[in-house]
C-alpha cells in the first residue's frame, strides 16, 4: 500500500479492519443464534455491539490515526447506532418473522451497510477533526 493514495489506503484498512469486524459480528451472531437459540434480532444486537467495539478500536488507532479524545469520538460513533441499532434491530425481526426471509440474508445486507455508512459517518464526523494525529502518523510523516 506504500504509494496509493492516503484516501483510497484509508477506505482499504477501513475495509479490512471492518472485515475482522464482520467475523466477530457473524461468530457472535450464530452462537447467540445456534447455542442460545435467541431470536434473530435479539443476536442481531448483541452481535453488532460486539463488532462495534471491535471495529471503533483498530479504525481509530490505524485507519483514521486519531490521537483525539477516546470518550468523545466513542459518544460521536454512538451516535450512530442511537439510530442505526434500532433500525437494524427492526428490520432484521420484519424480514425474518414478517416476510420470512433467511437470517443471514439479513445479516449481510446490514453488514454491507454498515460498511459504507460508518466509514463516511466516521470520516467525515467523528475522526474529521482528528486524522493523522497520532504517533504511527507522525512517524509515517517522517
Amino acid at each position: 500500500m506504500g504509494k496509493m493514495n492516503p484516501e483510497w489506503k484509508r477506505a482499504v484498512k477501513f475495509t479490512l479492519f471492518s472485515m475482522s469486524a464482520a467475523v466477530v459480528e457473524l461468530s457472535s451472531y450464530a452462537l447467540c443464534n445456534h447455542v442460545f437459540s435467541l431470536a434473530p434480532w435479539i443476536c442481531q444486537l448483541v452481535s453488532q455491539i460486539l463488532s462495534v467495539l471491535w471495529n471503533f478500536t483498530f479504525n481509530r488507532r490505524f485507519t483514521f490515526q486519531s490521537a483525539g479524545n477516546v470518550p468523545l469520538a466513542m459518544v460521536k460513533t454512538a451516535l450512530f447506532y442511537v439510530f442505526y441499532t434500532p433500525f437494524t434491530t427492526w428490520l432484521t425481526r420484519q424480514w425474518t418473522e414478517v416476510w420470512l426471509l433467511h437470517e443471514y440474508l439479513i445479516k449481510a445486507l446490514t453488514m454491507v451497510g454498515n460498511l459504507v455508512l460508518e466509514f463516511l459517518y466516521q470520516k467525515y464526523y467523528v475522526f474529521r477533526d482528528t486524522m493523522d494525529t497520532n504517533d504511527i502518523a507522525r512517524k509515517e510523516k517522517q
